[in-house]
C-alpha cells in the first residue's frame, strides 16, 4: 500500500541532522510525487539534504491558497495507484498551519496510508519556551487582519486564558508584528 509522508522542513539554518530524523533521507530520495507549497523551495530543499537527488526525474504538485479543491484531488493519483508521495512545508511540520491539512483529509478519506515524520514545530517550540501551561493549551492559528477584528480577538484570547488558565498560541507573519504588538 502506499503512504503519503508528511516531510517536515528547516524552520531555520540550522543543519538539518540536527533537528531532522535521519528517516528523512530515504523518503526523499525513493519518492518520485512530491505535494509542495513552493517548487523552487522544495527543490532546494531536497538538494540540502541529498545532492545526489535526480530532481528532474521527479513531480511536484504545487498546492497554496489559490488550489482549487479538484486539483488537490488530483495531487493524489500517484498513491491511489500506489506510488509513495511525499508533502513538503515551507518551514515546519505539514498539516499544522499550513494548506497541507486538506491534502491529509482527503488521503485519509481515500483509505491512502498517512505516516507523519517528526520533525521542529514553531508552535511547539514557543509553548516550549514560554512558560506558560503546557497540559492546557489552545493553537489559534492566524489571527485576524482588519485592526478592529484583532482587537476583539485579542480581546477573547486573554479572557479565556484568565478563566481557563489556557495558553493561547497564534502565529502570525513578520511584516504584520507591528500591528499585532500595537494591539
Amino acid at each position: 500500500m502506499a503512504a503519503l509522508y508528511l516531510v517536515p522542513s528547516l524552520l531555520s539554518d540550522s543543519s538539518w541532522q540536527l533537528v531532522l530524523p535521519a528517516a528523512v533521507v530515504p523518503i526523499l530520495t525513493e519518492t518520485k510525487y512530491f505535494i509542495v507549497e513552493n517548487v523552487r523551495t522544495a527543490r532546494r530543499f531536497m538538494k540540502l539534504i541529498d545532492k545526489n537527488i535526480d530532481i528532474d526525474t521527479l513531480t511536484f504538485f504545487e498546492l497554496n491558497k489559490h488550489t482549487g479543491q479538484h486539483e488537490i484531488e488530483n495531487f493524489l493519483k500517484p498513491a491511489e495507484e500506489n506510488n509513495n508521495m511525499a508533502v513538503l512545508t515551507e518551514a515546519g511540520c505539514p498539516g499544522v498551519a499550513d494548506p497541507g491539512a486538506e491534502v491529509v483529509r482527503l488521503a485519509h478519506k481515500k483509505g491512502i496510508k498517512v505516516v507523519p515524520v517528526s520533525g521542529p514545530s514553531s508552535i511547539i517550540l514557543a509553548l516550549m519556551a514560554s512558560g506558560l501551561n503546557g497540559q492546557n493549551f489552545t493553537f489559534n492559528g492566524y489571527l485576524p487582519v482588519k485592526k478592529d477584528k484583532l482587537k476583539k480577538t485579542i480581546s477573547i484570547l486573554e479572557e479565556k486564558a484568565v478563566r481557563k488558565k489556557q495558553t493561547q498560541i497564534f502565529i502570525e507573519t513578520p511584516y504584520r508584528n507591528n500591528l499585532l504588538l500595537s494591539s
